[in-house]
């Protein structure tokens, strides 16, 4: 923060502003004042855990809210207590959040203001700060698909700006041309540290310029002005829809958290702050003018005091949550009632490739407002081709190429989410989610268990070597997903299963993870139901039955089990494909072990953290008075992969499985 002297004027302009508005400003500031002025002492008091100050910011949450129509979506920071009360959410839920109650918005799950509340069109942070800026580009996008005419407003900080998910999300809304409002609070310091240390260009809203944004610096302890501003560049974003970027110039007056204390803050900067406090300077103001007097200010005072302590004392008598574990493990997911819808007579030999286009297509067709985004799958239809011809079937609206900002990405599903539209994501590449990694298992993967709110986005993972493209195009990285609560995992192997298991995971409201591998696309074919039809998740499929061996496996891998067998017709074994590694057919593995009494676990993923380690595990804990020999994994090398086909097929398990599994039997 420049140490610079600091204009301590505020010059207020009330224009045609009514006196009713004017009060309005002035007591949607105060209200969340007091609320701060209590809650510091009962931190002090320990009856609460955290805090976040937004004192001396009032004015920006209040003076956007304000100019918002209340079915508009707004997207708040920790500071941003203002949006909460003007939106006029009750006070006693407010504080059963802070203090853990069942009657907050995340039954005791998440604390200050990380939760979201579709009752009133406020979608809450997460400690990432960065995301909901590209999950404010899905819900702006949201409303562009349905031509309501509607803006979004989502906050972030100056130090939030230095994420890369800020650029991201500013480019998409720039290239779509999305109305929504990107608030950046410049209060001077991210924690600890100032902005000449956080950013090199004199103003944040210098950088609007180059994703062709329109951008503005208003005085964000101004309330006058930025509810006026904001109120007329909403308006303009409803009737021609763009992204704007606003920069608030303010300063925090407490801690970035009350543990935190501001002795990093030269003493003289905080004091010349204080004067332009945005409550105190618009109460003279008004006074000044005529509108308030002391008497009607303690009248003000003393009405929201009132409402302070009789919700606190209502939040205070909720008796304090009491676990129950059914309830924490069945909120992680959204209910789901799966639809079996059976596939017709009429069959048809196509290959992998073209079952995965054939679902997605006619999931588009039975879905009218499904959405899928990535990086050329429009007109180009996709590198491989699975998307070719959607732009003329289904327009390029609903068939949206994307710029190279997975983050970005998965986050405008999320939003697309939100407000009630399905989405579908390709990544070019499976190994390139860790470009969108943090949006996949901190947002779309919590948020259900969170506040209630689905995540109704499937993201396509084309996977898998065997076809020469090396460390960074070649990954089978499903166990990094399978680890994460709230996330399903779809592996087929087939035809057969691509397509039908791809309509579920469309239909299923949770976020899917749904791995294709690559080196099937073109190589594999199979008889496939012309029409719609989808198949459960969590139910494996056993392709042989047998008495010496369980085989399980999934994706590319089955298929070198089966050949394996093929070698050797003298093996009657038990052959599961999962299909599904979350939900996971537990029941199938067992029952066929018992019966087996030997088990070899197959996968294309290297060994340690693996499906096979797990299913291994698993299988010790449950089975081990039917075992009579050890579990066995086989995974490929714990290397990178390679390129060159030599030491791809050294590096993959094919081999290894023949020799493991002719061990096992004679064990």
């Amino acid at each position: 923060m420049s140490t610079t002297k600091v204009n301590t004027h505020i010059n207020y302009d009330k224009k045609r502003l009514s006196t009713q508005t004017l009060m309005r400003l002035y007591t949607n500031m105060l209200k969340p004042r007091m609320i701060e002025e209590k809650m510091l002492i009962l931190l002090r008091q320990g009856k609460i855990s955290k805090w976040f100050s937004g004192i001396g910011q009032e004015a920006i949450s209040v003076g956007v809210t304000m100019a918002l129509d209340p079915k508009e979506y707004i997207l708040p920071m920790h500071r941003n207590l203002g949006v909460f009360t003007t939106r006029d959410i009750p006070l006693h839920r407010l504080f059963c959040q802070w203090q853990g109650k069942a009657s907050g918005f995340t039954k005791g799950r998440d604390r200050s203001f990380h939760f979201g509340t579709q009752e009133f069109n406020i979608v809450g942070m997460i400690s990432h700060l960065g995301p909901q800026l590209g999950v404010a580009d899905g819900i702006a996008l949201a409303n562009l698909l349905k031509k309501n005419n509607q803006v979004t407003a989502v906050f972030t900080g100056e130090g939030g700006t230095s994420e890369g998910d800020f650029h991201e999300a500013l480019n998409v809304a720039s290239v779509w041309k999305l109305p929504v409002i990107f608030c950046v609070e410049n209060n001077g310091y991210g924690l600890s540290t100032p902005t000449s240390e956080q950013y090199n260009c004199k103003h944040i809203a210098d950088r609007g310029k180059g994703y062709g944004i329109e951008s503005f610096i208003l005085d964000g302890n101004n309330i006058i002005e930025v509810y006026e501003k904001v109120s007329k560049l909403a308006e303009s974003i409803r009737k021609r829809p763009r992204p704007i970027l606003i920069e608030f110039k303010t300063f925090r007056m407490r801690g970035h958290e009350e543990a935190s204390g501001t002795k990093y803050v030269p003493k003289p900067l905080m004091n010349e702050w204080a004067l332009k406090d945005p409550v105190n300077n618009f109460r003279g103001y008004l006074m000044d003018l005529g509108i308030l007097n002391e008497k009607e200010e303690t009248k003000i005072r003393e009405g929201i005091l009132d409402e302070i302590n009789s919700n606190l004392k209502k939040a205070y008598d909720e008796e304090e949550i009491t676990p129950n574990l059914t309830t924490e493990l069945n909120d992680v997911y959204q209910s789901f009632t799966y639809q079996d819808v059976k596939p017709n007579n009429k069959t048809k030999e196509i290959r992998f490739v073209d079952a995965v286009s054939e679902g997605l297509k006619q999931s588009m067709e039975r879905h009218n407002d499904l959405v899928i985004m990535g990086q050329d799958i429009a007109d180009y239809g996709g590198v491989f081709k699975i998307t070719d011809g959607f732009v003329e079937a289904f327009g390029a609206e609903r068939v949206r190429n994307t710029p190279i900002c997975e983050s970005a990405i998965v986050e405008a599903g999320m939003g697309l989410s939100i407000a009630g539209i399905k989405s579908v994501v390709e990544m070019q590449f499976a190994d390139f989610v860790t470009s969108g990694f943090n949006p996949v298992v901190n947002y779309l993967a919590k948020v259900h268990y969170r506040w209630n709110q689905n995540a109704d986005v499937v993201i396509r993972m084309p996977c898998g070597a065997g076809v020469g493209a090396g460390p960074f195009h070649s990954q089978t990285n499903e166990a990094w997903f399978t680890k994460t609560p709230g996330l399903k995992v779809v592996y087929p192997a087939f035809p057969v299963d691509a397509k039908g298991l791809l309509a579920t995971a469309i239909n299923d409201p949770n976020p899917v993870l749904y791995f294709e591998h690559k080196a099937l696309y073109r190589s594999l074919r199979q008889e496939v139901p012309t029409d719609y039809y989808t198949i459960p998740f969590g139910k494996a499929s056993l392709l042989r039955e047998g008495n010496d061996v369980t085989v399980v496996s999934y994706g590319a891998a089955v298929h070198w089990a089966l050949e394996t067998l093929d070698k050797h017709s003298n093996i009657n074994a038990d052959v599961i494909d999962l299909r599904s590694l979350q939900p996971l057919d537990t029941d199938a593995i067992l029952s066929s072990v018992k019966k087996t009494g030997k088990a070899i676990i197959l996968q294309e993923d290297s060994m340690f953290g693996s499906i096979a380690s797990d299913i291994s595990a698993l299988l010790m804990e449950e089975c081990f008075q039917f075992l009579d020999a050890p579990v066995k994994r086989i995974a490929s090398l714990d290397t990178p992969i390679p390129f060159i086909g030599q030491l791809e097929n050294q590096y993959l398990p094919k081999k290894r499985f023949e020799i493991e599994l002719l061990s096992l039997l004679d064990y």
